[in-house]
């Protein structure tokens, strides 16, 4: 007798995803919307920030190899130009250091020149990692927040398994498995909208640092060049 009261309740009941998620509660559909599209947002993030940082390692790169081949070519060191790649915009701030040094003050000490240009490269430096890393923060967000609005969907889904059970004085499959089915969908998206963001966030956070350690060891390597140019210009 209870088995075909369950094959009744299964024949009059739909429990595919759809209809199960078109019959969630309000609550649940709003946090299910909620992770949906953090899910969405964080893969464009990923996506852009994928092709973004292999982009810039790989332009630095060049520029450094080209640079200390000689090939580089003329540099427009104007506010604003010449830089279309981290390293080559490292280089040109200390460039017009030893520009500007060069122009106004042609006695200038060795070591106040290389100093400032040091100071220069440290902060072009600083503001490139910086401008590389923006969006990383979204990331951040959605890979800790989503398994806690996952968490509160399971919790409201559960909370709404035992209401209707109270309700129905019920505790058949029919009565409570759609709110549990609910509850469970939402830790399940949580965990997927999670995922992805905090495995993508360390790997472009350990990018950026390397992507910074080449910078400075470029920076270091132009500072070596220029000390010995600022001491041979200080000595004639």
């Amino acid at each position: 007798m209870e088995t075909e009261a369950i094959g009744v309740v299964a024949s009059h009941s739909d429990f595919s995803l759809i209809s199960l998620l078109m019959a969630a509660d309000p609550v649940v559909k709003l946090v299910l919307v909620a992770l949906f599209l953090a899910s969405v947002w964080s893969w464009i993030v990923i996506g852009e920030k994928f092709f973004k940082l292999g982009g810039l390692k790989k332009s630095s790169r060049e520029f450094e190899e080209a640079f200390w081949s000689g090939r580089a070519g003329e540099i427009d060191m104007r506010p604003g130009q010449g830089g279309k790649d981290p390293a080559s915009r490292v280089f040109i701030s200390a460039a017009r250091e030893w520009s500007d040094a060069g122009k106004g003050q042609p006695a200038a000490e060795a070591t106040a020149i290389v100093s400032r240009a040091e100071r220069s490269m440290r902060a072009a430096v600083d503001r490139e990692i910086g401008r590389a890393s923006s969006g990383l923060s979204i990331l951040a967000t959605i890979g800790s927040a989503s398994p806690f609005i996952g968490l509160f969907g399971t919790v409201w889904g559960i909370m709404n398994a035992f209401l209707k059970i109270a309700e129905q004085q019920d505790t058949s499959l029919g009565t409570v498995a759609g709110p549990i089915a609910e509850a469970l969908f939402a830790t399940g998206l949580g965990l997927i909208a999670a995922i992805p963001a905090v495995i993508f966030y360390n790997k472009f956070t350990s990018d950026l640092t390397k992507l910074g350690d080449q910078l400075d060891t470029f920076s270091q390597d132009v500072l070596v060049r220029l000390s010995r140019r600022a001491s041979d210009a200080s000595r004639d």
